[in-house]
């Protein structure tokens, strides 16, 4: 089973795809700690992350692919911020075809922008555990303020969460993602969810949703 999310900065395509994995076994992939990481070894493409700038095609789907071969043996995968444009989700059909396999279910986190930039721009996560908070939102605030609940770590805010790097990022959005939405309801695998509510409540209508195409 492949999975993709679809979602505007900030709607909770990280934590969706988390626990949805944990639940069904499958592999979490993001395509932002992938650049991320590599990111620590390549300055330019650090400084363009950080610009809010959309990285080329063939650096995504080149480590991508490389993380996709390691993890064949798995019951399936979860992609977290990928494909975000036409191209990358044709390329990526390619690649999963050569491996015998296809995208099952696409969702997209339907999130209004005035939402998306509040949490952007308050928002904190753990460097240990990787956990998100938001110091406006009540139920996402930290029992104690700045540490985290599970591992009591001070909390630390993203360099790139900032209210100049955020306009880029939804106008990217905008532009090159919400193409994506008439592929995928083509091919019949897309399904929208309203992510302006407790994240409990998404995942509740993401596992039904699952269930009920498993047994249909």
């Amino acid at each position: 089973m492949n999975i993709l999310f679809i979602a505007p900065p900030a709607a909770g395509k990280g934590t969706c795809s988390k626990i949805l994995g944990d639940r069904y076994h499958l592999k979490h992939i993001s395509t932002g700690d992938l650049l991320r990481e590599e990111a620590r070894k390549n300055p330019f493409l650090k400084k363009k992350m950080e610009e809010g700038t959309l990285i080329e095609d063939g650096t995504v789907l080149s480590l991508l692919k490389k993380k996709l071969m390691s993890t064949m043996d798995s019951a399936g995968r979860i992609f977290d911020g990928f494909p975000r444009n036409l191209s990358q989700a044709e390329a990526f059909d390619e690649i999963l075809h050569s491996l015998g396999e296809k995208v099952d279910y696409v969702f997209l986190l339907d999130l209004k922008k005035d939402v998306c930039e509040k949490r952007i721009l308050y928002r904190l996560s753990c460097p240990q555990c990787g956990r998100v908070y938001n110091r406006e939102v009540l139920s996402r605030k930290p029992s104690q303020e700045g540490l985290c609940d599970d591992c009591h770590c001070s909390l630390i805010k993203r360099e790139d969460d900032n209210k100049e790097t955020f306009e880029k990022r939804f106008e990217t959005y905008e532009k090159e993602t919400k193409p994506l939405l008439s592929y995928y309801e083509n091919k019949k695998n897309l399904y929208k969810i309203n992510a302006d509510r407790d994240t409990e409540e998404i995942i509740k209508d993401m596992i039904n949703l699952l269930e009920q195409k498993k047994y249909d």
